[in-house]
C-alpha cells in the first residue's frame, strides 16, 4: 500500500473529474498492457481543481500510455489510438495515445538526442518533464493504482520542478512560461537551482 499522505487526496481529485472519470469508468475496455492515464492531464487536473477552475481549463489532450514490445510499428499504435479516441467521442478532449516501447525510435529526431528503450511505461512516466507530472493512476484489481516515481509531494503542493533526466533547459522553461500563464499559484523551480531527483522507478501501488 502507497504510504505517501497526498496518495488518496490524488485519487479523489482525478477519480471526481468529469474529465477523466469516464475514462477510469470504462477502462476495462482500453484493452492495452501496461497502460496508465498520464502526464499532463493527471496534474493539470489537480491545478484546476486547486484554482478553482473548470476542470478542463489548460488541458490540451488526455495522455493514455501503454507498453507493448511485441509491436513496435507506428502503425499499431495508430490503431489503438483510433480505437480509443472513438470508445471516448462523447468527451470534449482527443486522447494521445503512445506505445512507450516505442518511443526510442522516434525520439532523436524529434528532440535531436536518443534515448535507450524504456523497459515499462513506469520507466517512462520516470522520465516525464518535471517531477509534478510524472504521475500515472489506473484501476487496479483493489482499488487504484498510482505511479509516482517522485512521489506527490510536488503536484499536490503545486510545485514544478524539472526532471532532468531527458529534458533541456529550453524544453523545461518553455513548458513552464506557458502553464505559468494559465495557472498562476504554481510555484515553479528555476532550472539551476533545481539538482537531478531521485526516484525509484516503481509505482506506488494500492
Amino acid at each position: 500500500m502507497c504510504s505517501d499522505p497526498h496518495r488518496a487526496r490524488f485519487v479523489e481529485v482525478i477519480s471526481q473529474s468529469p474529465l477523466l472519470a469516464p475514462v477510469l469508468a470504462r477502462w476495462v475496455r482500453v484493452k492495452l498492457p501496461d497502460a496508465w492515464l498520464a502526464a499532463g492531464a493527471l496534474a493539470q487536473t489537480v491545478w484546476n481543481r486547486a484554482h478553482g477552475f473548470p476542470p478542463e481549463t489548460g488541458i490540451a489532450d488526455i495522455d493514455l500510455v501503454y507498453h507493448d514490445a511485441s509491436d513496435l510499428s507506428e502503425a499499431a499504435e495508430a490503431q489503438h489510438a483510433e480505437r480509443i479516441g472513438a470508445l471516448f467521442r462523447d468527451l470534449p478532449l482527443r486522447f494521445d495515445v503512445k506505445n512507450e516501447a516505442r518511443v526510442h525510435l522516434w525520439y532523436a529526431a524529434k528532440f535531436g538526442y536518443p534515448i535507450e528503450p524504456y523497459p515499462s511505461s513506469e520507466a517512462a512516466i520516470a522520465s516525464f518533464p518535471t517531477t509534478a507530472t510524472a504521475a500515472g493512476l489506473r484501476p487496479g484489481q483493489s482499488g487504484y493504482e498510482v505511479a509516482a516515481p517522485f512521489g506527490l509531494d510536488d503536484l499536490m503542493l503545486l510545485i514544478v520542478r524539472p526532471n532532468k533526466r531527458q529534458i533541456t533547459k529550453a524544453v523545461y522553461e518553455a513548458k513552464v512560461a506557458r502553464w505559468q500563464q494559465v495557472w498562476p499559484k504554481l510555484k515553479v523551480l528555476p532550472w539551476e537551482e533545481t539538482p537531478l531527483p531521485q526516484a525509484g522507478g516503481h509505482p506506488d501501488q494500492k
